[in-house]
């Protein structure tokens, strides 16, 4: 049971959970601005966020106790890793090269990717509706990439830019897809805490290993925009996210989840200037169409 309540009585929950997830590209770009580089910034990302997570992780207690192993919390720190440390690393290198806009367009394909590892890993042959929204979403993906490689002077950036974003989506997939059979288990609250904590310490052992950045030398504005990340496009969303999933059902919810791509190309329009081209806009909307599809089939 995903315990449904009429839509509109969590429509509001649902619509600023996926806007705030939305803005994270943005707040990113805007700090960017600021000569900071993508390791520091996901590092004051998650060290704002990680107090939170903490809390909610001593007072959430897992769902079902007895039903969890040992072996079970080694998963959650894979999963961890995987899903939200790998999957922002690869998202916040490649927003070093890309506008905002594209980058969510690329990342809101990560449910197609969800159904190809399926089929390779757990054998769940997707139906013929979810191949033809498969190839809907990818060919509006390559009619927004073209048209952004079109107007680049230099294409390079973009296909690195582009590379790395499609590997954070895939990161991600893979983390949706191994870490179904857990969720149950933890409950969504509980788990979610218990990953972003461990996303947290592979971020700081990042940071110690591999970067010697003096993080108190960057412009206020930078500790802010970091706030910005951890509280409104992190923590707060991934809450709302769980809340509306669990009341109005993932079809439902994968309905409002498609305002994603145009709340960022809208954020994105306002804070960054950016501009999407015509052809550029009826990709989104193919790429959009297809995710919907498979969302929906999925249920």
């Amino acid at each position: 049971m995903t315990g449904e309540k009429p839509i509109y009585a969590v429509l509001p929950i649902a619509i600023l959970g996926v806007v705030f997830f939305s803005a994270k590209a943005v707040l990113v770009k805007m700090a960017y601005q600021y000569q900071v580089e993508a390791i520091p910034l996901l590092l004051f990302r998650m060290m704002f966020a990680l107090p939170v997570y903490l809390a909610v992780a001593i007072v959430k207690r897992p769902a079902y106790p007895r039903d969890i192993q040992k072996k079970d919390y080694l998963w959650i720190v894979v999963f961890g890793f995987i899903g939200y440390y790998l999957a922002s690393l690869f998202d916040f290198l490649g927003l070093e090269y890309i506008k905002a806009s594209l980058e969510r367009i690329i990342l809101f394909i990560y449910p197609t990717l969800v159904i190809l590892l399926s089929w390779v890993f757990l054998k769940k042959r997707p139906t013929k509706l979810q191949v033809w929204a498969i190839g809907i979403s990818y060919f509006g993906i390559l009619v927004t990439f073209y048209e952004e490689l079109e107007m680049s002077g230099d294409i390079m950036p973009v296909l690195l830019g582009g590379s790395l974003v499609v590997l954070s989506a895939l990161t991600y997939a893979g983390y949706i897809v191994g870490s179904g059979w857990l969720i149950p288990k933890f409950g969504a609250v509980a788990f979610t805490s218990y990953a972003m904590i461990i996303s947290s310490l592979c971020v700081f052992l990042h940071f110690v290993l591999f970067d010697r950045t003096d993080l108190f030398g960057y412009p206020q504005e930078v500790y802010w925009l970091g706030l910005a990340m951890a509280m409104l496009t992190t923590v707060i969303p991934s809450y709302l996210v769980s809340v509306a999933i669990k009341h109005m059902g993932a079809a439902n919810f994968s309905v409002v989840g498609s305002l994603g791509p145009i709340s960022t190309i809208v954020l994105a329009n306002i804070f960054l200037d950016e501009r999407m081209t015509l052809v550029q806009l009826l990709g989104t909307i193919v790429v959009i169409m297809g995710v919907v599809v498979i969302s929906k089939a999925k249920v």
